[in-house]
């Protein structure tokens, strides 16, 4: 673990690694790896209140809360890349750049647990219905970042309308996905 004297030298490292990049860039990076960061907050409690509702629930079971933490945990490659990438792209080093994407799901099992005992402690009234807002906090998380600092980097590149095409591919898809297994 990391001792209190260690902090400013980890920060004063970042920084010398980041000589010549904007700090625009940087903004938008930091504020990337942030929302995963926060995203994961509800995801882990989805996946916790998914083992703590086990016998509380006639629709709760083992395989339900296992296909769910497998589903979370696939998604998370690519979260993990989405913070790694731009990372290493601000001048932090592969291995630097790999060991802060690893952390920012960190609080994923935290939330799990903590999501867990709150559904394990609390009788169902109370915690049933506080799982739909922490999953739409993570969900407008990611699409603030997306909306707010993503798409309009992209739509200006030389793949602009490329990426255009990909957003509304993506959207369909998901849509078609949300409505066919909903």
């Amino acid at each position: 673990l990391m001792e209190a004297q260690d902090v400013p030298k980890t920060a004063e490292n970042i920084r010398s690694s980041l000589v010549g990049i904007s700090p625009q860039r940087w903004h938008r990076t930091l504020l990337l790896a942030l929302a995963v960061t926060v995203h994961n907050i509800p995801e882990g409690l989805a996946v916790g209140v998914a083992f703590g509702s086990i016998g509380r629930s006639d629709s709760a079971s083992l395989t339900s809360a296992w296909v769910l933490a497998v589903g979370v945990a696939i998604q998370n490659f690519p979260e993990g890349t989405a913070v790694s990438l731009p990372l290493h792209r601000a001048g932090l080093s592969k291995w630097r750049s790999f060991w802060y994407g690893q952390l920012s799901a960190v609080v994923e099992p935290i939330a799990g647990v903590l999501g867990c005992v709150f559904v394990t402690n609390l009788p169902m009234q109370v915690s049933e219905p506080v799982l739909p807002y922490a999953l739409s906090f993570a969900a407008g998380a990611m699409i603030y970042v997306v909306f707010e600092d993503i798409v309009p980097e992209v739509c200006t590149g030389k793949y602009a309308t490329m990426a255009n095409w990909a957003i509304m591919a993506g959207f369909t898809v998901m849509m078609t996905l949300d409505v066919a297994l909903a």
